[in-house]
Protein backbone atom coordinates (compact mmCIF):
# COMPACT_ATOMS: atom_id res chain seq x y z
CA UNK A 1 0.00 0.00 0.00
CA UNK A 2 1.52 3.36 -1.06
CA UNK A 3 0.13 6.50 0.58
CA UNK A 4 0.47 10.20 -0.74
CA UNK A 5 -0.59 13.24 0.68
CA UNK A 6 -1.95 15.77 -1.38
CA UNK A 7 -1.82 19.46 -0.15
CA UNK A 8 -5.48 21.37 -0.45
CA UNK A 9 -6.67 24.19 0.85
CA UNK A 10 -4.64 26.16 3.17
CA UNK A 11 -4.00 22.82 5.39
CA UNK A 12 -6.01 19.73 4.19
CA UNK A 13 -4.17 16.67 3.10
CA UNK A 14 -6.26 14.52 0.49
CA UNK A 15 -4.72 11.00 0.69
CA UNK A 16 -4.26 8.85 -2.99
CA UNK A 17 -3.73 5.26 -1.77
CA UNK A 18 -2.25 2.63 -4.04
CA UNK A 19 -2.19 -1.02 -4.11
CA UNK A 20 0.59 -1.96 -6.43
CA UNK A 21 -0.76 -5.86 -6.84
CA UNK A 22 -4.10 -4.76 -8.27
CA UNK A 23 -3.32 -1.62 -10.00
CA UNK A 24 -6.21 -0.03 -7.81
CA UNK A 25 -6.18 3.62 -6.56
CA UNK A 26 -8.65 5.25 -3.70
CA UNK A 27 -8.62 8.58 -2.39
CA UNK A 28 -9.52 9.48 0.80
CA UNK A 29 -11.67 12.54 1.24
CA UNK A 30 -10.49 14.66 -1.81
CA UNK A 31 -12.22 18.48 -1.02
CA UNK A 32 -10.83 19.42 -4.23
CA UNK A 33 -10.99 17.25 -7.08
CA UNK A 34 -8.26 18.86 -9.31
CA UNK A 35 -5.41 17.98 -7.13
CA UNK A 36 -5.67 14.94 -6.76
CA UNK A 37 -6.68 13.76 -10.50
CA UNK A 38 -3.07 15.73 -11.67
CA UNK A 39 -1.34 13.92 -8.83
CA UNK A 40 -2.89 10.45 -10.40
CA UNK A 41 -2.53 11.34 -13.51
CA UNK A 42 0.98 12.07 -12.84
CA UNK A 43 1.78 8.68 -10.79
CA UNK A 44 0.01 6.83 -13.61
CA UNK A 45 -2.50 5.76 -11.00
CA UNK A 46 -5.84 4.88 -12.27
CA UNK A 47 -8.48 6.40 -9.46
CA UNK A 48 -10.81 3.82 -8.86
CA UNK A 49 -12.52 4.66 -5.83
CA UNK A 50 -13.12 7.53 -3.29
CA UNK A 51 -13.65 7.06 0.61
CA UNK A 52 -15.19 9.78 2.53
CA UNK A 53 -14.72 9.78 6.54
CA UNK A 54 -17.76 12.48 6.94
CA UNK A 55 -20.15 14.91 4.60
CA UNK A 56 -18.14 18.32 5.19
CA UNK A 57 -17.42 20.29 2.08
CA UNK A 58 -13.78 20.51 2.14
CA UNK A 59 -13.82 16.12 2.54
CA UNK A 60 -16.19 15.73 -0.40
CA UNK A 61 -15.87 18.72 -2.72
CA UNK A 62 -14.49 16.91 -4.84
CA UNK A 63 -16.87 13.75 -5.58
CA UNK A 64 -18.85 14.67 -8.33
CA UNK A 65 -16.10 15.94 -10.28
CA UNK A 66 -13.88 12.85 -9.92
CA UNK A 67 -16.64 10.99 -10.08
CA UNK A 68 -17.02 12.02 -13.96
CA UNK A 69 -13.84 12.46 -14.65
CA UNK A 70 -12.98 8.69 -13.61
CA UNK A 71 -15.82 6.74 -12.49
CA UNK A 72 -14.83 6.45 -9.61
CA UNK A 73 -16.77 4.03 -6.85
CA UNK A 74 -17.68 6.44 -3.84
CA UNK A 75 -18.26 5.44 -0.54
CA UNK A 76 -18.57 7.29 2.47
CA UNK A 77 -20.57 6.89 5.91
CA UNK A 78 -24.70 5.97 5.93
CA UNK A 79 -25.76 8.55 8.03
CA UNK A 80 -24.91 11.70 6.15
CA UNK A 81 -25.32 13.25 2.51
CA UNK A 82 -22.32 12.39 0.74
CA UNK A 83 -22.40 13.88 -2.81
CA UNK A 84 -22.54 10.54 -5.19
CA UNK A 85 -22.68 8.56 -2.94
CA UNK A 86 -22.69 4.08 -4.33
CA UNK A 87 -22.04 2.49 -1.43
CA UNK A 88 -23.21 2.89 2.52
CA UNK A 89 -20.70 2.80 4.65
CA UNK A 90 -21.63 1.94 8.72
CA UNK A 91 -20.02 -0.29 11.92
CA UNK A 92 -19.15 -3.51 11.23
CA UNK A 93 -18.88 -3.54 7.17
CA UNK A 94 -15.19 -3.54 4.58
CA UNK A 95 -13.67 -1.75 1.60
CA UNK A 96 -12.02 -3.44 -0.70
CA UNK A 97 -8.79 -2.44 -2.54
CA UNK A 98 -7.55 -4.99 -4.45
CA UNK A 99 -6.96 -8.03 -1.66
CA UNK A 100 -6.45 -5.18 1.18
CA UNK A 101 -9.40 -5.54 3.32
CA UNK A 102 -10.42 -2.44 5.74
CA UNK A 103 -12.71 -2.42 8.04
CA UNK A 104 -15.46 0.40 8.91
CA UNK A 105 -15.63 1.48 12.69
CA UNK A 106 -18.23 4.51 13.64
CA UNK A 107 -16.47 7.47 15.09
CA UNK A 108 -19.08 10.06 15.84
CA UNK A 109 -17.85 13.44 17.94
CA UNK A 110 -16.96 15.92 15.03
CA UNK A 111 -20.16 14.85 13.25
CA UNK A 112 -22.32 12.34 13.79
CA UNK A 113 -22.05 10.00 10.87
CA UNK A 114 -18.18 10.19 11.20
CA UNK A 115 -16.61 6.74 10.30
CA UNK A 116 -12.79 5.59 10.42
CA UNK A 117 -11.49 3.02 7.82
CA UNK A 118 -9.12 0.78 9.92
CA UNK A 119 -6.74 -1.75 7.95
CA UNK A 120 -5.55 -4.05 10.51
CA UNK A 121 -3.02 -5.80 8.38
CA UNK A 122 -0.95 -2.85 7.08
CA UNK A 123 -1.61 -0.80 10.49
CA UNK A 124 -3.28 1.99 8.39
CA UNK A 125 -5.73 3.72 9.85
CA UNK A 126 -7.82 6.55 8.21
CA UNK A 127 -9.60 8.92 10.87
CA UNK A 128 -10.63 11.84 8.73
CA UNK A 129 -11.15 15.16 10.96
CA UNK A 130 -11.73 12.81 14.45
CA UNK A 131 -7.97 12.51 15.82
CA UNK A 132 -4.94 14.59 14.44
CA UNK A 133 -1.75 14.58 15.51
CA UNK A 134 -1.81 15.74 19.34
CA UNK A 135 -5.42 16.93 18.62
CA UNK A 136 -9.00 16.19 18.17
CA UNK A 137 -11.94 17.97 15.40
CA UNK A 138 -13.85 20.18 17.26
CA UNK A 139 -17.52 18.85 18.43
CA UNK A 140 -19.95 20.38 15.42
CA UNK A 141 -22.49 17.85 16.00
CA UNK A 142 -21.49 15.15 18.46
CA UNK A 143 -20.79 15.39 22.27
CA UNK A 144 -18.41 15.64 24.14
CA UNK A 145 -19.01 12.12 25.37
CA UNK A 146 -19.42 10.57 21.84
CA UNK A 147 -15.64 12.21 21.00
CA UNK A 148 -13.87 10.62 24.23
CA UNK A 149 -15.29 7.22 23.31
CA UNK A 150 -14.53 7.55 19.71
CA UNK A 151 -10.70 8.64 20.50
CA UNK A 152 -10.65 6.14 22.77
CA UNK A 153 -11.45 3.50 20.48
CA UNK A 154 -8.65 4.85 17.65
CA UNK A 155 -6.06 4.48 20.15
CA UNK A 156 -6.94 1.32 21.52
CA UNK A 157 -5.93 0.08 18.13
CA UNK A 158 -2.17 -1.68 18.22
CA UNK A 159 0.77 1.21 18.80
CA UNK A 160 2.29 1.03 15.83
CA UNK A 161 -1.07 1.37 13.63
CA UNK A 162 -0.22 5.09 11.30
CA UNK A 163 -2.86 7.49 11.64
CA UNK A 164 -3.54 9.19 8.39
CA UNK A 165 -5.72 12.34 9.67
CA UNK A 166 -6.85 15.09 7.10
CA UNK A 167 -5.05 18.57 8.60
CA UNK A 168 -1.77 19.69 9.26
CA UNK A 169 -2.84 21.06 12.67
CA UNK A 170 0.19 19.70 14.40
CA UNK A 171 1.73 22.49 15.68
CA UNK A 172 -1.23 24.26 16.83
CA UNK A 173 -2.28 21.42 18.69
CA UNK A 174 1.48 21.01 20.23
CA UNK A 175 1.79 24.23 21.70
CA UNK A 176 -1.82 23.86 23.42
CA UNK A 177 -0.72 20.28 24.14
CA UNK A 178 2.43 21.87 26.23
CA UNK A 179 0.00 24.91 27.53
CA UNK A 180 -2.23 21.54 28.91
CA UNK A 181 0.61 19.58 30.27
CA UNK A 182 4.08 21.74 30.97
CA UNK A 183 5.44 18.82 33.07
CA UNK A 184 4.90 16.50 29.93
CA UNK A 185 8.62 16.09 28.83
CA UNK A 186 7.32 13.73 25.68
CA UNK A 187 5.20 16.72 24.83
CA UNK A 188 8.42 19.05 24.95
CA UNK A 189 10.11 17.17 23.09
CA UNK A 190 7.27 16.42 20.36
CA UNK A 191 6.88 20.25 20.00
CA UNK A 192 10.53 20.86 19.24
CA UNK A 193 10.42 18.42 16.83
CA UNK A 194 7.28 19.48 14.68
CA UNK A 195 8.35 23.18 15.00
CA UNK A 196 11.54 21.88 13.29
CA UNK A 197 9.71 20.21 10.56
CA UNK A 198 7.08 22.89 9.80
CA UNK A 199 9.89 25.23 9.66
CA UNK A 200 11.72 22.86 6.78
CA UNK A 201 8.24 22.94 5.14
CA UNK A 202 7.55 19.08 6.23
CA UNK A 203 4.61 17.75 7.11
CA UNK A 204 3.95 16.29 10.18
CA UNK A 205 1.78 13.27 9.99
CA UNK A 206 1.12 10.62 9.48
CA UNK A 207 1.02 10.61 13.17
CA UNK A 208 1.48 6.29 15.19
CA UNK A 209 -0.98 5.82 18.04
CA UNK A 210 1.95 5.10 20.22
CA UNK A 211 2.89 8.69 19.92
CA UNK A 212 -0.39 10.02 20.50
CA UNK A 213 -1.21 7.62 23.62
CA UNK A 214 2.10 9.59 24.89
CA UNK A 215 1.33 13.29 23.91
CA UNK A 216 -2.04 13.66 23.09
CA UNK A 217 -3.44 15.55 26.09
CA UNK A 218 -7.35 14.53 24.64
CA UNK A 219 -6.58 10.53 24.16
CA UNK A 220 -4.95 10.91 27.82
CA UNK A 221 -7.63 12.87 30.00
CA UNK A 222 -8.63 10.21 32.50
CA UNK A 223 -12.72 10.71 31.92
CA UNK A 224 -15.41 12.53 29.50
CA UNK A 225 -15.22 15.77 31.95
CA UNK A 226 -11.41 15.96 31.79
CA UNK A 227 -11.84 15.48 28.22
CA UNK A 228 -14.49 18.25 27.92
CA UNK A 229 -12.66 20.94 30.14
CA UNK A 230 -10.11 20.24 27.76
CA UNK A 231 -11.55 21.03 24.71
CA UNK A 232 -13.14 23.77 25.89
CA UNK A 233 -10.29 25.41 26.58
CA UNK A 234 -8.05 24.59 23.15
CA UNK A 235 -11.64 26.13 21.09
CA UNK A 236 -10.47 29.40 23.16
CA UNK A 237 -6.28 28.96 22.44
CA UNK A 238 -4.36 30.47 20.23
CA UNK A 239 -2.87 29.02 17.37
Amino acid sequence: MEIVAVPAFSDNYLWLVHDEASGETAVVDPGDAAPVLAEADKRGWPLTQVWNTHWHPDHTGGNLAIKEATSALISGPAGENIPGRDVALKEGDSIHLGDRVGQVIEVPGHTLGHIALIFDEERIAFVGDTLFAMGCGRLFEGTPEQMYRSLQRLVGLPGDTRLYCAHEYTLSNARFAAHADPRNAAIAERLAEVQRLREQGKITVPTTVAQERETNVFVRATDEGEFTRLRKAKDSFGS
